[in-house]
């Protein structure tokens, strides 16, 4: 029987009477990396915020290891779990004091949080930058310091949404081989929402397709990508439905 760290059911998001989700039931498995895929406007980066627990559903229900959320277990569910904007949102200091933010928020000691914020820029390959200011950085260092924020935190659970959009081909290889090498490295589940199928199959273990605020398909990603059931994914893939 498969374990999912998270799971919906009937997850519906409204905003001014109109369903942006509809009825989503996802699965995610721990410690693996699982694609939400789509053309834009469909309410990939909606299923992360409630996901994340950022917004509240209009109806349905999140299971995080099968126990439903509660508002009294809300706060002890946000901690584990954190989200990377598209467009990195970095304070206008330096990239220590970018990475550490979380770690004094939750008052870590100073000499653990230096030990952490100097550990999490070796992973993300921007040793040395401690003292550069974060928004005079190029988008893919930008990006990587967002990354480097939220791992420091030590997430079970990591939202990305569409991560490399943005980036030129460098900087994408480069944060595809950093989110490959966190979640091999430290088994984080990661959660990806992206347009891109060919970035979905190099990154994911398994992949959900959103369209028109339902996931209409799940499964393993190259079953879905190279043999998939609904036709509209099909369509997807030949270019026929725009992104």
């Amino acid at each position: 029987m498969r374990k999912f760290i998270i799971r919906t059911h009937n997850l519906t998001k409204e905003y001014d009477g109109e369903a942006i989700l509809k009825k989503v039931d996802l699965g995610l498995e721990r410690g693996r990396i699982h694609a939400i895929v789509g053309p834009s406007g469909v309410g990939k980066s909606v299923l992360l915020r409630l996901l994340n627990l950022l917004e509240e559903p209009t109806s349905g229900e999140i299971y995080f290891d099968e126990k439903a959320l509660k508002e009294n277990n809300r706060l002890e569910l946000q901690r584990r779990m954190t989200l990377v904007f598209q467009k990195p949102v970095l304070f206008n200091t330096s990239v220590y004091e970018n990475i550490a933010y979380g770690l004094k928020v939750r008052r870590e000691n100073r000499r653990r949080v230096s030990r952490k914020v100097r550990k999490a820029l070796r992973v993300v390959g921007l040793r040395g930058y401690e003292h550069k200011r974060a928004r005079n950085l190029s988008g893919g260092e930008k990006q990587r310091v967002a990354i480097a924020r939220a791992m420091v935190l030590e997430p079970e659970i990591l939202f990305l949404d569409e991560p490399t959009s943005d980036l030129d081909p460098r900087n994408v290889a480069i944060i595809e081989e950093l989110i490959k090498y966190i979640n091999e490295k430290f088994k984080t589940t990661i959660v990806i929402a992206t347009h891109n199928i060919f970035q979905a199959t190099r990154l994911a273990h398994e992949a959900s397709f959103l369209f028109e605020g339902r996931i209409i398909e799940s499964g393993r990603t190259q079953e879905i990508f190279t043999d998939p059931k609904d036709r509209r994914i099909l369509k997807f893939i030949e270019g026929k439905i725009i992104f």
